[in-house]
């Protein structure tokens, strides 16, 4: 693929994620990394996105400034496991095997991306004892490969913040992960010209998408616009890990393929649950409590 058509593919994917981004509080990277991947290293590719997401990150915290103070307690935990997480990572990403951090990229990717999807929620009781663990491990993602939007977003999810609180939490780590795994990266001479010149197309686009993402959230339910959004990103993580896995040579072509056609097949489940038979629970109990209010006053009238 050459430079020209590689960057006109990535302004209209970062244009898409960026906009995904205005509208959710994340989802720009793991949006854009699946199918940059494809045809840019990841050596050279993260270096990019941590610039433009460091500027993402801190126009989500300003936008959403008034629930810093009550959402920073329970972001510290995180933060404080961060540190040696984006060490670790940042030494993968610099002396492990491209195609063999891309598998891993996609297999870590995948069943996070799916949880969102399917929307489970499971709130965790001991969150202060929970965010050290997460945040090494959201660490490693994110400093070997910009993602760290679906984990946070499940841990902050789970335990109920309200939107601009959810915002604040989760702009809050992602500011400091992305200082921190900017500074790493600077140390370890990660930031090449081929790096600095992705950031032409992506740059741009994220102008353009942020605030197009938050006008159009007004319009749609948001979460009808996430899980549509983390389907469309499982079918391109599902792609994306068949491609690798044949590049690896784990497995021959129909096998591979096998995998992502599983990966839509589970997903279009998802979507038919959600959209199908969402709506035949939702009419079920609003006739329930009708039937229910109505049979005390059939019996007084009774009498």
């Amino acid at each position: 693929m050459s430079l020209d058509s590689g960057q006109a593919i990535l302004f209209a994917v970062a244009l898409f994620a960026a906009a995904v981004n205005g509208a959710l509080g994340y989802g720009f990277s793991s949006l854009t990394v699946p199918i940059a991947l494809l045809f840019v290293p990841q050596k050279v590719l993260s270096p990019a996105l941590v610039l433009v997401e460091l500027a993402i990150n801190s126009w989500v915290v300003l936008h959403n400034r008034g629930s810093l103070a009550v959402v920073r307690r329970r972001a510290f935990p995180i933060l404080v496991g961060l540190v040696p997480g984006i060490l670790l990572g940042s030494y993968l990403l610099n002396s492990a095997n491209p195609g063999v951090l891309k598998f891993w990229t996609y297999v870590v990717l995948l069943p996070l991306i799916l949880l969102q999807a399917a929307g489970v929620r499971r709130p965790i009781h001991a969150e202060r004892a929970a965010g050290l663990p997460l945040g090494l491990g959201v660490g490693v993602l994110y400093s070997t490969t910009t993602i760290s939007g679906p984990p946070l977003a499940m841990m902050f999810n789970n335990q109920g913040l309200h939107k601009e609180e959810f915002r604040a939490a989760l702009g809050t780590v992602r500011v400091v992960e992305t200082a921190l795994t900017a500074a790493v990266y600077g140390c370890l001479g990660l930031f090449s010209s081929q790096s600095m010149h992705l950031v032409v197309p992506l740059a741009p686009a994220v102008l353009l998408g942020l605030p197009l993402g938050s006008y159009l959230i007004r319009y749609m339910q948001s979460e009808t616009f996430r899980r549509i959004c983390m389907s469309f990103d499982a079918w391109i993580v599902g792609f994306g890990l068949s491609r690798t896995i044949i590049e690896l040579k784990l497995l021959g072509a129909s096998a591979a393929y096998g995998i992502w056609g599983a990966v839509i097949i589970f997903d279009l489940y998802l979507l038919y649950q959600y959209f199908v038979m969402g709506r035949f629970r939702a009419r079920g109990a609003s006739v329930v409590p009708t039937n229910a209010a109505e049979l005390p006053v059939r019996r007084v009238a009774g009498l």
